[in-house]
């Protein structure tokens, strides 16, 4: 297949009558068979996608001008590519891989053509803003969008009712607007990241989103663990992409995939994979290790809102913290206790002057870290500051079905290279939470990924050398996906100084110094 001055492809074929359907098409004959031209469009390349040419590129290569501040790779644009000759279909590329991107670049081409309007985006809380929102100002900025969260539902309805072409929406909010959709009938394409949250077509949530579907809606399903957990996962993700790539019934379905071995106990059979990767197409789909343009070390954020308990406690303690040291000198060491306080109500758990441990409700942060584990198949570590911290992470996942450990410094030397020579050898554990100071210069744990900050850490050096810990000689991927878990406004500006490599003591003294002139007090140097 070739492309000619970025009009037309060009292939040999022996039977040309096949290409008859297409106006714009031309063959001569050759030596052994036809030459055939036709109009690189995007509706000729469907027509002979659907003929079954294989490796057909879509237009957008050569008739796009890749919008934003990066250039697309070469993985990304073959995506793009991809989407826009499937009106359904599955993006499967590993976390960190840049496929957000290469939906907008898909949609934004889709949109100028006419074939797009209005794009729905469902995704969870935690990166509406963090990920596709900042990933809309980096490439479509021309574009109007607008994150539709809000406590009112009459606000969220009166965002609908506006004219944004992307409409960012988590999950759970698409019911309340859910007839505005369906009557404003514009939403030509639902993009849904994560989209294992939709495995189960008997819950609420599925079925809104089928409701909203129509048949000619475009409809993008991105995950990079489709069938995770199990081969039952795929069905409720097949039923609304490949409908007749799955029985009607999810019992037939079962049967199809798992075996019964006791009562109350199945397993899959030995040619689930095969029907999972049957079920789940079209699709696409590039590992990290694929993605040779990508850098080793892809950094990601997730946001996740304090409760109102933690709220409450973090503003009474900030407002203390600050009167009690405006006017005096601040150094490292005091600001680093300061600091030290906020961070742990934001992270869920606090210590008294008595050093006994006060919990707080952490739900939501506990959730994102949920969510982050299921977007991988590989180990992970998840480093976390304080230790009640770590056992509540630990108490969580493994009532969730996740084999954790924890290296603190509660644990031997001995229990510690045990448990790290069974991470980087054995299945289990899959999770290892550790603490910073825990992670010496030297261990060696390869076996992970992706590496999940809590919260942000105290020291620059502790942060780089956590990183380091799976970033190195040894690493399977060759590709580590870094996120950030962060709320509180500290927490937020920590992990931008972090990123900074900012000196230990500067990044300390200068952050307590703006949490002074937030309320209006002078700071170290006495100015206001």
């Amino acid at each position: 297949m070739e492309v000619v001055d970025n009009k037309l492809l060009v292939f040999n074929t022996r039977n040309p009558s096949r290409y008859q359907l297409i106006p714009k098409h031309h063959a001569e004959p050759i030596p052994g068979g036809y030459r055939v031209a036709v109009w690189w469009g995007l509706d000729e390349v469907r027509v002979l996608k659907n003929l079954g040419v294989k490796n057909v590129p879509s237009p957008i290569y050569g008739r796009y001008d890749w919008p934003g501040r990066y250039r697309p790779m070469a993985h990304q644009k073959e995506t793009a590519s991809f989407l826009t000759l499937n009106r359904r279909a599955f993006v499967l590329n590993d976390p960190g891989t840049g496929k957000t991107m290469a939906a907008l670049w898909a949609a934004d081409y889709l949109m100028k053509r006419g074939e797009v309007r209005r794009c729905l985006i469902l995704c969870p809380l935690s990166i509406m803003h963090s990920a596709w929102m900042q990933d809309i100002g980096n490439s479509v900025i021309h574009r109007s969008a607008v994150v539709c969260h809000h406590s009112s539902a009459a606000r969220r309805i009166e965002l609908i009712q506006q004219d944004f072409e992307f409409v960012i929406s988590n999950y759970d909010g698409v019911e309340i607007i859910a007839n505005e959709i369906r009557n404003d009938g514009r939403f030509d394409l639902i993009i849904i990241d994560e989209a294992t949250s939709y495995k189960n077509p008997q819950t609420k949530r599925w079925k809104t989103l089928q409701s909203i579907l129509r048949p000619e809606t475009y409809l993008w399903m991105m995950t990079g663990t489709p069938a995770a957990q199990s081969p039952l996962d795929a069905y409720g993700l097949a039923k609304l992409v490949n409908p007749n790539g799955v029985p009607k019934f999810y019992t037939a379905w079962r049967d199809m995939v798992m075996q019964k071995i006791t009562m109350f106990k199945w397993a899959p059979k030995r040619d689930a994979a095969d029907k999972v990767f049957t079920a789940l197409q079209p699709a696409i789909r590039y590992t990290k290790d694929q993605c040779m343009d990508l850098p080793p070390v892809v950094t990601t954020t997730r946001e996740v809102p304090l409760t109102p308990q933690q709220a409450k406690y973090y503003n009474m303690l900030k407002t203390a913290m600050v009167a009690q040291a405006a006017g005096e000198t601040i150094t490292a060491v005091n600001a680093a206790a300061a600091l030290n306080k906020l961070l742990q109500i934001s992270c869920g758990v606090a210590y008294t002057d008595n050093q006994e441990t006060v919990e707080f409700d952490a739900t939501p942060r506990l959730n994102v870290l949920l969510e982050a584990l299921e977007q991988t198949e590989r180990k992970v570590i998840v480093f976390a500051l304080f230790r009640a911290a770590i056992s509540t992470i630990n108490n969580f996942l493994n009532k969730r079905g996740y084999a954790c450990e924890e290296i603190h410094g509660g644990v031997t030397a001995g229990q510690r290279a045990d448990i790290i020579k069974r991470f980087q050898t054995q299945p289990t554990p899959r999770v290892l939470v550790m603490q910073p100071q825990a992670a010496a210069h030297g261990i060696t744990l390869t076996a992970a990924d992706t590496v999940i900050f809590y919260g942000p850490l105290m020291s620059v050096e502790q942060y780089t050398q956590a990183i380091a810990r799976a970033d190195r000689k040894g690493q399977d991927s060759d590709k580590v996906t870094v996120i950030h878990i962060q709320g509180s406004p500290v927490e937020k500006k920590m992990f931008a100084a972090l990123a900074g490599k900012v000196d230990d003591a500067r990044l300390l003294v200068d952050l307590f110094n703006e949490e002074l002139k937030e309320r209006g007090l002078p700071d170290a140097k006495g100015r206001v």
